[in-house]
């Protein structure tokens, strides 16, 4: 089956790259693009952190994120009935129509859900009197469609369980739930934490796609594989036009989506250890800013200069690509790290 899911990244790859550029275009035909935004420092006083670092990028088009679930969902709808055509066997740990609306009700809802914030923060954001959706409102949104997952999980795929390297399966029951809630919601939101640099997040989702890529393919598992690949192919193909200096960046709709499905795949595969390994860099940054916020409304002090950790190194003088670059680089080892473990 390999040469059927390479077949598949190149194809996905292929179509979006034929797309991007367009797609690109009518973002800015319709002013969706990057703005100026102001925060308040604990001190009252007024900030422009994103314009400090990143003036020159007010402007950049966002909302690239929905390209790719546009493309790899359509490609996927129109992949199996071709499978089924060509007589090709299809293998699944479960009721393959069951993993499939898991997969992509992940993939789409958290997407509609970035894509909200995102229209809000573009065109709407003046009249509401707050930039985007509130943080506590979006991270309800994003708690209830994480319960919903998770019951589907549960329920319909009957997974109650994590895999532990060198130990084996340990039974979790009805706590598998709430896990698997704080697993998805954490990484809808570490993800989008860490996408502020040119082609961090999206470099580092690379890396870590193929780890897992890996993983599904030794577990036979058709729909997360060709999955997987379609979304890999699209995604370095939007890769090329993110990296410094972006033409495109991901917005919510790309980061939540992403991030939140990323968890689910781990979830499904049983590989919640190797998830932790792969995913630390959106982990290290994510938690530096929950620190950060917490920090600054209970004690009135900073813990760094800077939050999330990126801006953080900037602030100590590291040029953009060179923390994204070294970061990928610490991406690729921990990918390797995480699929050792995966495969134990």
């Amino acid at each position: 089956m390999i040469h059927l899911y390479l077949g598949l990244l190149l194809f996905s790859f292929l179509i979006t790259s034929i797309l991007v550029v367009p797609f690109i275009n009518l973002l800015y035909k319709f002013k969706f693009q990057r703005q100026t935004q102001k925060t308040t420092d604990f001190q009252n006083k007024r900030t422009t952190i994103f314009d400090k670092f990143h003036n020159l990028k007010s402007g950049t088009p966002v909302g690239g994120g929905l390209l790719i679930i546009t493309t790899v969902s359509i490609l996927f709808i129109l992949l199996f009935p071709v499978l089924k055509f060509s007589r090709i066997f299809i293998s699944s740990n479960y009721t393959i129509t069951h993993e499939i609306a898991i997969l992509f009700f992940t993939f789409i809802s958290f997407g509609l859900l970035g894509l909200y914030d995102d229209v809000h923060k573009f065109f709407g954001f003046k009249k509401t009197g707050f930039f985007g959706l509130r943080m506590i409102h979006k991270l309800i949104l994003q708690i209830i469609i994480s319960l919903i997952i998770s019951f589907m999980i549960y329920f319909q795929l009957k997974i109650d369980f994590i895999y532990l390297p060198f130990f084996g399966a340990i039974n979790l029951g009805f706590f598998f739930i709430p896990i698997s809630v704080l697993f998805i919601t954490g990484f809808a939101n570490f993800f989008n934490i860490t996408d502020g640099l040119d082609g961090l997040s999206c470099g580092l989702l690379m890396f870590a796609l193929f780890a897992f890529w890996i993983l599904a393919s030794t577990s036979m598992d058709t729909v997360l594989s060709s999955f997987l690949a379609l979304w890999i192919g699209s995604l370095i193909a939007f890769l090329y036009f993110n990296v410094y200096p972006a033409r495109i960046w991901l917005g919510d709709v790309g980061s939540l989506s992403f991030g939140a499905t990323f968890a689910v795949i781990a979830l499904l595969l049983g590989k919640v250890v190797p998830l932790l390994i792969v995913g630390s860099p959106f982990i290290v940054e994510g938690l530096s800013s929950a620190i950060q916020l917490f920090s600054k409304k209970y004690f009135k002090r900073k813990v760094f200069p800077a939050a999330p950790i990126h801006l953080t190194l900037q602030n100590l003088g590291w040029e953009e690509p060179k923390i994204v670059f070294r970061a990928w680089l610490a991406g690729i080892i921990l990918a390797v790290f995480g699929l050792w473990l995966g495969l134990n």
